[in-house]
């Protein structure tokens, strides 16, 4: 298959669309492990929402194109909320609302055949260089510490991974989806609002915490820990802020 519809590049795969399907090529064979469990985990979630009010890409199949694996699932038109956000800031709000009754849709899911979102922030945690022993011991005995669910954490959830179309509301970019602790998944999402939408972040985390009745202390806890798994990416302009929450010990 020859591929001409380059659209976006990610740090382990290339993004094409063709005709009305969605192509993530992988860009070297060693990732073929990382292709397979992608594959694997969005076919489990997309099991398991068929009947939810949230929609995604149906999968449609796995291949090798010149040599690299490759996944093809449908392509999903429309807006994501993140550019209707940015375009409609007065809206901003019913969106954030919207964006809540999406992320708690998902959590009312539970996905005991998915990996541990546990398991993953410790492995993250303990192969990271930029923070000391003594920190990662705090960090780890932290996570240990905290409650296990077997809840459906999309881990990367933010406004532009929802479209929105004629056809429904619609979640992408299931890679990072893992069964936990539903306070792990919000606080992942305050950091990215924090990163690409600052003015949102706090509006966010209270209108969740008040709609689901979680203590906000609760996910605060979450923070350091997540912001630690968040390093593992290396993005030089998130250091700071990652730096700074993990730096914290506890929140009143």
């Amino acid at each position: 298959m020859k591929l001409e519809h380059f659209v976006a590049s990610k740090p382990e795969y290339d993004i094409y669309k063709e005709g009305n399907k969605a192509i993530k090529v992988y860009k070297t064979p060693e990732l073929k492990e990382k292709c397979l469990y992608a594959a694997l985990t969005h076919a489990r979630v997309e099991t398991t929402l068929v009947n939810s009010f949230v929609k995604m890409p149906v999968l449609d199949e796995v291949s090798i194109i010149d040599g690299k694996w490759a996944i093809t699932m449908d392509w999903i038109e429309g807006k994501t909320m993140g550019q209707l956000i940015r375009e409609n800031p007065d809206k901003a709000e019913s969106y954030i609302n919207k964006f809540i009754d999406i992320q708690t849709e998902l959590h009312a899911q539970y996905m005991p055949l998915l990996s541990k979102l546990k398991d993953k922030m410790s492995r993250q945690i303990k192969s990271l260089g930029q923070i000391d022993e003594i920190k990662k011991y705090e960090l780890l005995t932290r996570l240990d510490s905290m409650p296990k669910h077997i809840k459906l954490c999309h881990y990367d959830l933010s406004p532009d991974d929802i479209i929105i179309n004629d056809e429904g509301t619609y979640v992408i970019n299931w890679g990072s989806a893992r069964q936990g602790n539903a306070s792990a998944d919000v606080a992942k999402s305050y950091l990215l609002l924090s990163l690409n939408f600052p003015q949102y972040a706090d509006m966010y985390l209270n209108k969740y915490c008040l709609k689901s009745g979680t203590a906000k202390q609760y996910v605060q806890k979450w923070l350091p820990i997540v912001a630690a798994a968040q390093l593992i990416k290396n993005r030089p302009e998130e250091k700071d802020l990652l730096m700074r929450w993990i730096d914290v010990v506890d929140y009143e």
